[in-house]
C-alpha cells in the first residue's frame, strides 16, 4: 500500500468559529489570525493506492462556485485537485473509490464539476464509487438551519444522480479492507474517520474530529459543531486510544502540519511531535 497527500490549497475561516468558546489570546498561539480575524487552514486529502485500488479520501473544495460564494473564504496558495494528482502520476479517471468522510463543501466540492457552460454538472471521476452513510446523507440532504450553508445540493446529488453512490453500513464491518472506520457524531451525524494500518502502524484521517495541532486540548472544540459536548466525549476517547496505541494522526486542515503523534500528559494528552507522512 501507498498513501499520497494531495493538497488542494488553502482557504480562510474565522478564527473564533474554529475555535469555539476558546478565548482568542490561546489559539492565536497556534493559529495567528489576519486583520479580519480569519485563520488560514489547509484542505489536504489522502489518496491510497493499494493493487487494482485508488481510493481519494475527501476531495476539497473543488471550483464550481460563483464569485461571492469564494469571496466567503479566501482561497490561495498553488495546489489543487487536479495538480495534486497529477504530480502523484495520477488522472481523475484511475480513481476507483471517493471516500467521504462528510459532506462539508470543503471535504466533498472537488468530486462534482461544470460539464459545460449551460450549467450541466458532472463526477469529476467518472469511473469511481463515491461512499457515503445513509444517516449521513439522510443528514445532509434534509440540513438542519444550522448546517444548510454548508451542505450544497450541486456537491451531493449528483453522486446519487449519476448512479456512483453506495452507502457504507456502519453497524457491519467497513467495506474496505484497507481501512476500518470511526464514526463521530460531535461535528456532523455519522462523520467518518479512516483509522489505515500503514508500515506497522495506524494511521488516522482525523477530518474535523481534529483539524489542527492546535485543538489537541479537549475545551478547543468548533463553533461549527453540532454537538460541542459529544465532541468533547469523542476527542477524548479518541485521543486516549491514540496516545495508547500511537496513532498516526492526518491532518485535513492543520495548515503547516500534515502529521503528529501524541502522549499522555500531566494535563492529558498532547502533542508528541509533528512530521510529514512521508517520514512515517
Amino acid at each position: 500500500m501507498k498513501l499520497h497527500v494531495i493538497d488542494t490549497g488553502f482557504f480562510k475561516l474565522d478564527g473564533g468559529a474554529m475555535f469555539g468558546v476558546v478565548p482568542k489570546t490561546l489559539w492565536q498561539r497556534t493559529n495567528p489570525a489576519d486583520e479580519n480575524n480569519l485563520c488560514t487552514w489547509a484542505m489536504r486529502c489522502l489518496l491510497l493506492e493499494d493493487g487494482d485500488r485508488l481510493i481519494l479520501i475527501d476531495n476539497g473544495i473543488g471550483e464550481k462556485q460563483d464569485a461571492k460564494f469564494f469571496s466567503h473564504y479566501y482561497l490561495h496558495g498553488d495546489a489543487s485537485l487536479h495538480k495534486s494528482l497529477r504530480a502523484a502520476g495520477f488522472a481523475p479517471e484511475e480513481v476507483t473509490d471517493v471516500f467521504l468522510t462528510h459532506l462539508h463543501f470543503d471535504h466533498c466540492g472537488g468530486g462534482v464539476q461544470y460539464k459545460n457552460s449551460d450549467g450541466a454538472l458532472e463526477l469529476v471521476f467518472p469511473n469511481a464509487t463515491y461512499w457515503s452513510n445513509a444517516d449521513h446523507w439522510d443528514w445532509a440532504t434534509q440540513p438542519n438551519a444550522r448546517e444548510k450553508a454548508s451542505f450544497l445540493k450541486e456537491n451531493i446529488l449528483p453522486m446519487q444522480e449519476s448512479g456512483h453512490l453506495q452507502f457504507v453500513d456502519p453497524t457491519a464491518p467497513s467495506p474496505f479492507p484497507q481501512f476500518d472506520i470511526f464514526y463521530a457524531n460531535g461535528h456532523t451525524d455519522k462523520m467518518m474517520v479512516p483509522i489505515i494500518p500503514y508500515k506497522g502502524q495506524k494511521l488516522a484521517f482525523m477530518a474535523d474530529l481534529l483539524p489542527s495541532v492546535g485543538h489537541l486540548p479537549l475545551p478547543y472544540v468548533m463553533g461549527y459543531d453540532t454537538r460541542p459536548l459529544l465532541t468533547l466525549e469523542e476527542k477524548a476517547s479518541f485521543l486516549k486510544q491514540a496516545a495508547d496505541e500511537k496513532y498516526v494522526l492526518f491532518f485535513e486542515h492543520d495548515p503547516v502540519n500534515e502529521c503528529c503523534t501524541v502522549q499522555h500528559t500531566e494535563k492529558g494528552v498532547r502533542l508528541e511531535r509533528t512530521f510529514s507522512l512521508s517520514e512515517v
